[in-house]
């Protein structure tokens, strides 16, 4: 049976071992943000949950209670993004009303990776990124979140749309990162962290 939303492909470049149900509340999401959301991006959070990849960061759309440090949500980094297109006054080739850009990720670049969400199906919006250091400001990328970050991890893009590279790509969960940290390890490879951090 054919997967929809692209879960079961992302998992073989990408493997939910570290990741964890995020149980969203997803009518308070809608209620907050005035939309659904794709099916994908809820599938994403229903296996891997929030959480992040070498430099790449899955944000969740509502703020949860956290341990050590807040994990994130669209909120600010929608609004950046918002901020950058109108302090750009745009960009030549893509018309765009910034009330349609909501943010979904960030990279350490600090690039941030954000839906165009004009279509009424949340299905067929696009994925928007806003390049901090990278060759244009804002790219349009025909295809889902899920899609983008396999295409991403597969290095099937050219020119390459973020400004940082990809090492050693391991999905870590927000809470598994905190945890770790706390117990003196490395939040990302879970390694014993050096004793002047």
């Amino acid at each position: 049976m054919e997967d929809p939303t692209g879960i079961a492909a992302l998992a073989k470049v990408l493997p939910p071992d570290l990741g964890a149900d995020e149980e969203i509340d997803w009518p308070a999401a809608e209620a907050r943000w005035g939309t659904r959301f794709p099916r994908d991006y809820m599938a994403f959070m229903s296996v891997y949950g929030a959480g992040s990849f070498d430099e790449v960061g899955i944000l969740m759309p509502l703020p949860k209670e956290y341990i050590q440090w807040d994990p994130g949500t669209f909120e600010e980094e929608t609004e950046n993004a918002r901020y950058t297109w109108e302090m750009l006054n745009g960009q030549e080739g893509l018309d765009i009303d910034p009330d349609h850009i909501l943010a979904w990720g960030i990279t350490s670049g600090p690039d941030i990776l954000c839906w165009l969400t004009t279509d009424p199906d949340p299905d067929q919006w696009p994925v928007l990124v806003c390049g901090r250091h990278t060759r244009d400001d804002f790219t349009l990328f025909a295809c889902g979140m899920v899609e983008f970050l396999r295409k991403l991890l597969l290095d099937e893009y050219d020119p390459y749309p973020l400004s940082i590279g990809l090492r050693d790509p391991r999905y870590v969960h927000w809470l598994e990162k905190q945890r770790r940290w706390k117990a003196g390890l490395d939040p990302c490879s879970g390694e014993p962290r050096p004793t002047d951090q």
